[in-house]
């Protein structure tokens, strides 16, 4: 009963915290938080499951199976658990809303207990998603989580803030509504080889051969109109190019802690979702519709570096950089071999923590010269050494300097994807999608030459100064974690592989 301790934990924590006097707000938030980050790190210490959660033969941890109520002739119940590919992912959530919530100390400054209270409800709605193992379930965490970020956006935001909540809000609710119907055909489909809307259910049954022909479709057609609306819906929420441009006005718009939440947990949903729901269940047309997929994969790794390559504003930087490296992702399932899909899963946490410090540290820097525009400042260095040391750092993670947790990710992958026996022009692919790390490294050391390095100087008439301790504490640890993921992957490298490997088993897997 731990999930359901720490997610009904948070939810009252998030009540609690939204009632309380603004001036303790943030302070109770952080300590409310922590609770949820030992308990996940006490569910990772015990861990000893084996297998997939959604397929035969497997153990899941921390699972709890109660029937709920029938609907429409399915039962539906509350199922949830924890397996090597979402275990890593729910402790990833609440590490990083303790430390983004502790970076919100400084910008937040009105109904800061609101804000607070919101992000709390989000993380509660993120473990919802990542341990629940029935649709119905884990469809309400899933759009639970739209309703904070909504409204963290559109209050807290930039001067642009409605229209890039109200775009946020459409693309990912038209984007559940394209994903909700092709799980729901696939459903129907598979007629009475299915009694309840369990995600282990579904999986196995579709794996088996089990969809029939419904709505005047055959049993292929069906199979493939359902892939091709779940890879629609999940990929804008990955995003995909060319799904992606809601991102990067979400990310300049929102307050800095919310950025770190979407670009280090939120879009890791449509990731996950994908590695769920379209290659677990459906890999006999993910292998047959592969070129397409990878073509969508390197393009975002491409298009996504080089119009980074073109952003003045740091924050759009690294918003775009995050479309490219979520293409990494896309290439590491669609190889589907065992380095692939377990480098995809493995970067899907990588990048989290990455992006995070990306965010994180260019939010310090703003709270101090109220910029973010590469034009505006340079010299920065010799004014905020320690918070420039970790940016630097951070960015040398981004392009995968050895022995940090992009490395790792981005070995795995290509290494998967080079040898891919599903994936056509497999080397092909896998060396075009490298050609990125060098894009990525040109944008990003350009950006720290201009504003980092060289005399001091600011559009501005902010007094530059160090950070305070508590805006530097959060990057600090958050680099801690990037480097030690890098140097020890297995703290999550063995059990995602040991998830991943079944999946694996049908559908041409290497």
């Amino acid at each position: 009963m731990i999930i359901e301790i720490l997610i009904a934990f948070t939810l009252v924590a998030a009540l609690a915290t939204f009632f309380a006097p603004d001036r303790v707000s943030g302070k109770l938030a952080f300590a409310l938080s922590l609770v949820p980050v030992v308990g996940s790190l006490y569910m990772w210490s015990l861990f000893d499951a084996s297998g997939n959660a959604l397929l035969q033969g497997s153990q899941v941890a921390f699972e709890t199976n109660m029937p709920w109520i029938s609907l429409g002739g399915y039962e539906i119940a509350w199922h949830v658990g924890l397996d090597g590919i979402s275990l890593p992912l729910f402790v990833l959530t609440t590490v990083l809303t303790s430390l983004a919530i502790v970076s919100a100390w400084t910008p937040i400054d009105t109904r800061a207990s609101q804000f607070y209270g919101l992000m709390l409800f989000m993380e509660a709605s993120l473990l919802g998603v990542f341990s629940a193992l029935d649709f119905f379930a884990w469809f309400v965490f899933w759009e639970a989580v739209l309703v904070p970020m909504y409204f963290l956006i559109g209050v807290w935001g930039g001067p642009r803030r409605k229209y890039a909540a109200i775009k946020f809000f459409v693309y990912t609710n038209v984007a559940s509504l394209a994903m909700f119907i092709g799980f729901m055909a696939l459903v129907f489909a598979l007629g009475d080889s299915v009694t309840s809307l369990g995600l282990p259910e579904i999986a196995q049954a579709t794996r088996a051969g089990e969809v029939g022909s419904y709505f005047g479709l055959g049993a292929g057609a069906i199979k493939t109109v359902a892939f091709a609306a779940m890879f629609v819906g999940f990929g804008v929420k990955v995003p995909i190019a060319p799904f992606h441009t809601w991102l990067p006005d979400a990310h300049v718009e929102a307050p800095t802690p919310v950025s770190v939440m979407l670009a280090g947990v939120l879009l890791k949903m449509g990731t996950y979702a994908l590695l769920r729901f379209n290659f677990t269940m459906l890999p006999d047309v993910a292998a047959q519709y592969a070129i397409i997929i990878a073509v969508f994969a390197v393009v975002s790794v491409i298009y996504g570096a080089f119009l980074a390559l073109a952003q003045q504003d740091l924050k759009r930087i690294v918003a775009y950089s995050s479309v490219s490296s979520m293409g990494y992702v896309i290439l590491g399932l669609v190889a589907y071999t065992l380095y692939g899909v377990g480098g995809a899963t493995f970067q899907m946490v990588a990048h989290g923590l990455i992006s995070g410090l990306m965010f994180m540290t260019v939010g310090v820097i703003y709270n101090t010269t109220h910029t973010r525009m590469v034009g505006d400042m340079s010299g920065l260095a010799d004014r905020m050494p320690v918070t420039v040391g970790i940016l630097v750092a951070a960015a040398f993670g981004y392009m995968g300097l050895p022995l940090m947790a992009g490395f790792a990710a981005e070995f795995f992958i290509f290494v998967g994807s080079f040898g891919s026996q599903t994936l056509p022009f497999a080397p092909l692919f896998t060396a075009l999608a490298m050609f990125g790390i060098v894009v990525v490294a040109g944008y990003l050391l350009f950006a720290m030459q201009r504003t980092l390095f060289g005399p001091f100087r600011l559009e501005t008439d902010y007094t530059v100064g160090p950070a305070p301790l508590h805006d530097k504490l959060p990057i600090a640890v958050l680099l801690l974690l990037v480097i030690a993921l890098g140097v020890a992957p297995e703290l999550f490298w063995g059990m995602i592989l040991d998830a991943v490997e079944p999946v694996l088993e049908t559908g041409g897997g290497a």
